[in-house]
């Protein structure tokens, strides 16, 4: 339990602060392929001439990961928004436990390799093909393919989702070819190991927040039950239906590698099945999938009794999944239980496709409100439609219900995920990107004006770049280019900082407006308690405004 903060006297306003997420935006470090700065963003080029801002650090050590050659995320960039501090995530935490040989020491590990062992089944492995570290690594399956050799395990199956969002929008075969080689170096008489199936990330398996459950039954016909099309290798699924479909990797179709009409990898009574995905998101559907008795959201068709794991805790409040390799990071003192231990009132919303940041991963991991009374949170219905064809999303909708939390009074802290940036800079289309900024820009204005009618505070900023940077750029920073001169799309997020402008409509001069710099996002939390009249705790990073 955390006690109330202490009250600084120094800051008075009769408006909220709010809080604006703009996921996904940063400054983009080339000209080319910055869909940020291509943008008409009247209103935000307002706030920026008349307001403190600065940049702040989005990524790598910034938030928790193993190094700044790591892009930062939604997950661990709302952890640091929310909790004020650096924890190390779920990428390190993965690469700590295998390096240490505990993972493989521990009890979970041990029962799914013994399962096999005495019922002569096969251990199967799900999740993400790539080195992206966002919700996976490849490098981690590897280790873990080597130690199941070694412990004994006889056969093994790959169902392999293909990345193209984290990674190069066609680079699957750049992870699968390399892959192959890889299991064909372990196999021999006594391991057999083989990729079984597999599909694009946005088409089956991956979703998140009970958005599309079609994604999920899509993918457990095709991992499970073996049902879709059949190829003979990964390489020829991948070629064919590239070239059947024009799909990037994250799009494309499911597929299922058979040998003699058969499917190589069906989950059968008696196997080991580990989801090695290590951010919890989009793991929670099939975890649910793998471990509820009876299932409303599809019709499973067959349901086998396996022993199955995740990769890490992906629901800590609800302990999902009941099997689990590593522990995830224990995130205490956040800054919504401060406030609510000092009675401060708080609203909280985004649509469906990043409600569960501005909630659970801002809470810490935590599923459900601190405190009933003190806080609302409010999700708008993602539409279910490729992103690049509703690039605006819904952030009209949010912004409509901001104003209106705002002019009632009811609020000191509200909170928002503008998710634009970050979804619709993933499919890769550039002008859908340019539109989503300028319709978050219109919404931002909108917001601007209730604000300062209110009396109120705004702090603009981000949890990671990714609209910044939709080109790929080689080494001497020139646009790499498609066989017909177009630019080559870039999906994954950026190592870009991202933006904090402090917009105070009641500024009376109670801290200074050079804003402290060289920060990440995680000063963003005490930087919110001192804008409420509180002193952050000690252990707090930094706050981006020094009081005077």
């Amino acid at each position: 339990m955390v006690t109330a903060l202490k009250k600084m006297g120094k800051i008075s306003r009769t408006g909220p602060v709010v809080l604006i997420i703009m996921d996904g935006v940063g400054f983009g470090k080339y000209k080319e392929g910055d869909g940020v700065a291509a943008a008409m963003t009247g209103n935000l080029d307002k706030l920026y001439k008349a307001n403190p801002w600065t940049k702040l650090k989005a990524h790598g050590l910034a938030v928790g990961l193993p190094s700044d050659d790591d892009m930062g995320n939604s997950e661990v960039g709302h952890n640091a928004i929310g909790c004020g501090r650096v924890f190390s995530q779920g990428a390190k935490l993965v690469n700590n436990s295998i390096e240490s040989r505990s993972m493989f020491d521990g009890a979970v590990w041990k029962k799914l390799v013994a399962n096999t062992k005495e019922h002569d089944s096969t251990l199967h492995f799900i999740g993400l093909l790539s080195d992206g570290n966002v919700h996976s690594h490849i490098n981690n399956l590897k280790a873990m393919l080597t130690e199941a050799k070694a412990e004994g395990v006889k056969r093994v199956r790959i169902h392999a989702l293909l990345d193209g969002r984290d990674v190069g929008e066609l680079s699957a075969l750049d992870y699968f070819l390399p892959f192959e080689a890889f299991l064909s170096s372990l196999n021999d008489a006594d391991f057999d190991a083989r990729i079984a199936s597999g599909g694009g990330r946005m088409v089956i398996t991956m979703d998140r927040y009970n958005a599309n459950w079609n994604m999920v039954k899509r993918g457990w016909e095709t991992h499970v039950l073996g049902e879709g099309r059949l190829f003979d290798s990964a390489q020829d699924a991948i070629e064919t239906l590239r070239a059947e479909t024009g799909a990037i990797d994250q799009d494309l179709p499911p597929f299922v590698i058979a040998e003699d009409g058969k499917p190589v990898g069906t989950i059968e009574d008696g196997d080991s099945v580990i989801l090695f995905n290590f951010r919890g998101d989009r793991a929670l559907e099939l975890t649910k999938a793998f471990e509820a008795e009876e299932l409303a959201e599809f019709d499973r068709k067959r349901y086998p009794a396996v022993e199955y794991a995740g990769m890490m805790e992906y629901d800590g409040d609800l302990h999902v999944p009941k099997q689990y390799l590593v522990s995830p990071p224990a995130i205490d003192r956040t800054l919504a239980e401060y406030l609510c231990a000092s009675n401060v009132r708080q609203f909280s919303i985004s649509e469906t496709q990043k409600f569960g940041h501005i909630t659970y991963f801002f809470n810490g991991n935590r599923t459900g409100k601190f405190n009933e009374e003190l806080e609302e949170y409010v999700e708008i219905p993602s539409d279910i439609v490729p992103f690049e064809e509703r690039p605006w999303m819904k952030c009209a909708e949010i912004a409509d219900r901001v104003i209106a939390e705002v002019e009632s009074g009811k609020w000191d802290l509200i909170k928002l995920n503008f998710p634009n940036g970050d979804m619709v800079g993933h499919t890769g289309v550039f002008q859908a990107v340019v539109c989503s900024m300028e319709g978050m820009d219109l919404q931002i204005g909108r917001i601007a004006k209730a604000v300062e009618a209110a009396g109120g505070v705004m702090i603009l900023s981000a949890d990671h770049g990714n609209a910044d940077d939709m080109f790929e750029h080689a080494k001497d920073g020139s646009v790499r280019r498609k066989s017909n001169g177009d630019p080559q799309a870039k999906t994954s997020h950026s190592l870009n900082p991202v933006p904090c402008i402090i917009v105070d409509y009641g500024y009376k001069g109670e801290y200074s407006k050079t804003l402290n710099e060289g920060l990440g996002i995680s000063s963003l939390a005490a930087t919110m308690m001192n804008l409420l009249d509180f002193e952050a705790p000690a252990d707090y990073d930094k706050s981006i405004i020094t009081m005077l």
